[in-house]
């Protein structure tokens, strides 16, 4: 009789040791997103659950980019109801690529205690000053190096990148990402661009990938607008006229004109000095 309750209670702490143990192969650990794609300046939602709680432990989070960066990572605490949630802004420095985008938690050392989720991002629509000529994108303007009057502009088939001014060849080199065929519309300032002969307007010259291509043109008393397509490959147009920024302006003029008067008074004054008095 008693070894029939030794099997018996032998039978029963197997059981419950089993029915203790987590499943293998089964994720603790559950994440998700509060949406399924997102555009820049949302608010990404991300919130989750584990199955146990684990003493002495914080959950790590990574979000990591379509090209592998990680472009977050933070430790949460997983409250007493056994829930954890953060939220991450969509865009900013290091989230610019559209595509989609892993959200990873691990819980503890065992793989067991990990999980991810993905979302999809539109992408960045404002790009960084550029690396060679300092020039600020937005959806409809770009600036340029030494002038505060900004460049308007449309463009299809394509991503604006930035503008820089060649002052030796009087032009503007527009960098561009041209995904397939399409056009770009400037409203160029005559303040930063433009083309005249004896006070009259002149034609501008027009180069993509540095061949010559015909464009369109509109004109007004302080803006010159231009229409340009490109084929799709298209990295650079430049546009050359007569007159780019930075110009030799009227207080710098000013300046020369002041130093080349003292110069002469002091050059001057030296060669009296040294004229022997009798």
């Amino acid at each position: 009789m008693k070894a029939h309750l030794s099997v018996f209670a032998l039978a029963a702490i197997l059981i419950v040791s089993i029915g203790m143990a987590p499943a293998f192969g089964q994720s603790s650990v559950v994440v998700t997103t509060d949406k399924a794609s997102y555009s820049e300046g949302e608010t990404i939602l991300i919130t989750g659950e584990v199955t146990q709680l684990l003493g002495g432990y914080a959950l790590a989070l990574t979000v990591i980019a379509p090209n592998g960066n990680i472009v977050s990572i933070d430790q949460l605490t997983v409250g007493e109801d056994k829930k954890f949630n953060t939220s991450v802004a969509a865009g900013g420095a290091l989230m610019k690529a559209d595509g989609t985008y892993i959200v990873t938690v691990q819980y503890g050392d065992n793989d067991v205690n990990s999980a991810t989720t993905t979302f999809e991002f539109g992408g960045s629509t404002v790009e960084p000053p550029s690396d060679d000529g300092g020039s600020m994108v937005t959806d409809t303007t770009v600036s340029v190096e030494g002038s505060s009057d900004l460049i308007g502009y449309v463009i299809t088939g394509g991503k604006l990148l930035g503008i820089t001014p060649d002052v030796d060849a009087n032009s503007l080199i527009i960098s561009i990402e041209a995904t397939e065929d399409g056009s770009l519309t400037l409203t160029i300032p005559r303040s930063v661009l433009d083309a005249t002969i004896n006070g009259e307007d002149d034609a501008f010259f027009v180069l993509i990938d540095g061949e010559e291509v015909d464009f369109d043109e509109t004109t007004t008393s302080t803006e010159r607008i231009l229409t340009i397509a490109f084929p799709a490959g298209a990295e650079e147009i430049e546009i050359i006229g007569t007159f780019v920024v930075p110009e030799f302006g009227t207080i710098a003029a000013m300046i020369l004109a002041v130093a080349i008067i003292s110069i002469i008074a002091i050059s001057a004054k030296s060669r009296l000095s040294i004229i022997p008095r009798y």
